[in-house]
């Protein structure tokens, strides 16, 4: 089985591709900076130059790849929603000309809803382009990364952290490491098949009140959450310098998902995972 990796230096990619190479697999690698890998991980894996967003490159990299995890990379844009277009239209001619038969696909929860939740709708639009297909496809529904947390690392320095959530209202909150467990172990099973939706809620739902007294907790030092208004939070994502189609774009992910939003899978366990932002937080910031 020949095994397509995207983003293998991101969040969960780097997390997956060891993972595969500890399960005996050789993957392929494909990475706009292929210099950017590892040397450690060079003796055990195959690596392809391809931009996620040219059709050409990744339909080229991808001959006699059987299956592939897809990421639609977010990168700073002045159109970011045609950026996902441009990613789904590599995938898609990939997969449709090289036979690509199985394809695991990095979402996000809230794309059941399909339109109306800022950048997350890029990734529904994949979602509805794959089940268009004739192959397998999961799709993976994430929570909120952890890892979302060192955006702003400044702030979280200072101890202030912002959001335009009600502060006692509970989402999923995962780690990258687990998502990239399950996509490991999706990618390596060969029972399922069809169109599926997999989400990944890690251990529990947390409200950002409980995020900020975790991080009191574990930090040694008190860290407060403030509710911004959404024009406020906008204001913050120009000034760090985001295209405003971008920060619109962004801004949407919190604001399409604050009233009334339910994710189409409940939590269970198929959908939780193990590690705790308290471990989380032990691991990459306190050590």
């Amino acid at each position: 089985m020949r095994i397509a990796v995207t983003t293998p230096n991101g969040n969960v990619g780097q997390h997956l591709t060891r993972m595969l190479v500890r399960a005996g697999i050789r993957p392929l690698l494909l990475a706009r900076h292929p210099e950017q890998i590892s040397p450690e991980l060079i003796p055990y894996v195959d690596v392809a130059r391809a931009d996620s967003q040219n059709a050409d490159e990744v339909v080229e990299a991808t001959r006699g790849v059987n299956a592939i995890y897809w990421v639609d990379p977010s990168v700073m844009s002045e159109y970011p929603l045609a950026d996902y277009a441009r990613a789904t239209e590599a995938l898609m001619r990939a997969v449709g000309e090289n036979g690509i038969g199985r394809v695991v696909f990095q979402s996000s929860i809230g794309a059941e809803k399909r339109h109306g939740a800022g950048e997350i709708d890029g990734l529904a639009a994949t979602e509805v382009a794959l089940d268009g297909l004739d192959v397998d496809v999961t799709h993976l529904r994430c929570g909120y990364f952890f890892t979302n947390l060192l955006l702003d690392v400044e702030s979280l320095r200072a101890g202030r952290l912002t959001t335009v959530l009600p502060l006692d209202a509970p989402m999923a909150w995962v780690a990258p490491r687990d998502i990239a467990e399950v996509a490991a172990l999706t990618l390596l099973n060969r029972e399922w098949t069809g169109d599926r939706v997999q989400a990944v809620h890690g251990p529990e739902d947390l409200s950002w009140s409980q995020v900020a007294g975790i991080l009191t907790q574990e930090l040694g030092r008190e860290v407060i959450v403030e509710r911004v208004a959404d024009e406020e939070m906008l204001r913050q994502y120009v000034d760090a310098g985001m295209p405003g189609a971008m920060a619109d774009a962004v801004l949407g992910m919190s604001t399409g998902l604050r009233d009334d939003f339910t994710p189409e899978q409940e939590r269970s366990v198929v959908t939780t995972t193990p590690t705790t932002l308290r471990a989380w937080v032990r691991e990459e910031l306190v050590g």
